[in-house]
């Protein structure tokens, strides 16, 4: 492709993108024809957008499950879209109020609890939907799993309100933030990308010192999570070190010394004993 090709190319990309048009590919058409074959999407789409994507996608040949997809023996696996998530995704998007039904995990049910919703998150650790919501009365922030709510309906909460509510849930949530530094082992850099996944779900920084030639990875994290980022750290061992997080320095050293403890005075004796045998 010449100079000139690229430039009216770039150009006409930008005219779509400034329209508002998403360009797809006839493999993409055809993807999507099967996902919507799914019974999830039932759930996903209202009945008004799952009936025009149908329509839209007529002419395109699903993508044939039979040469695709080979499905083996496998353990039962959760449903990961929740009937409650479209419903949740517009409460927030128009920052509207709601009243919930919840349950706790012992059974106990509270009805008709005034709150505004703020976000939804999946754990990729537990496999569950959550949603971070407002208790206007508690005046609390609540993370409550959508498998343990059984009625959404909305409220209608003052313009002027909204605001407030999200400032409020902003600062609550950045007062329970933690960051930690870590660094990759400079033996190990060819693992970047490995590493980088194994924290794929948590914001993070990477920074490259070439003075140094060091690479570090700046991690911001909720306090309760802090658990799922030592065995993320403890997984991958002796990969990287933390440098700067004195709860994570700590616990990590922690570990260190109960293994050492478990097994460092037997591999030792045993070493020694391998030496003198073979002496």
């Amino acid at each position: 492709m010449n100079p000139f090709e690229k430039i009216f190319n770039y150009q006409v990309m930008s005219r779509l993108q400034e329209s508002g048009t998403f360009t797809v590919t006839a493999h993409e058409r055809a993807w999507l024809g099967t996902m919507l074959e799914h019974p999830s999407a039932e759930e996903a789409f209202s009945s008004d957008t799952l009936e025009k994507l149908r329509s839209l996608l007529q002419t395109d040949a699903p993508t044939p499950k039979g040469t695709h997809f080979v499905e083996k023996a496998r353990s039962s696996q959760r449903q990961i879209y929740h009937p409650l998530l479209r419903v949740l995704r517009r409460l927030i998007a128009t920052q509207s109020g709601l009243r919930l039904t919840c349950r706790t995990k012992h059974g106990l049910e509270f009805q008709q609890q005034s709150g505004f919703p703020y976000k939804l998150e999946y754990s990729m650790v537990k496999q569950e939907w959550y949603l971070i919501w407002y208790h206007t009365r508690h005046k609390t922030l609540m993370n409550t799993k959508l498998a343990h709510i059984t009625a959404v309906s909305e409220q209608q909460i003052p313009a002027d309100q909204s605001e407030p509510l999200m400032t409020a849930i902003a600062g609550r949530l950045e007062h329970k933030k933690r960051t930690a530094l870590v660094e990759i082992v400079e033996r190990y850099h060819k693992e970047l990308s490995r590493i980088l996944y194994a924290f794929s779900c948590f914001e993070k920084e990477v920074a490259y010192d070439e003075a140094q030639h060091r690479y570090t990875i700046r991690l911001q994290f909720m306090s309760d999570e802090s658990e799922y980022v030592l065995s993320k750290l403890r997984f991958l061992g002796k990969r990287v070190r933390v440098i700067e997080g004195l709860y994570l320095q700590q616990r990590m050293a922690e570990s260190a010394s109960k293994a050492l403890a478990r097994y460092g005075v037997d591999v030792l004796e045993e070493e020694e004993v391998s030496g003198q045998a073979i002496g």
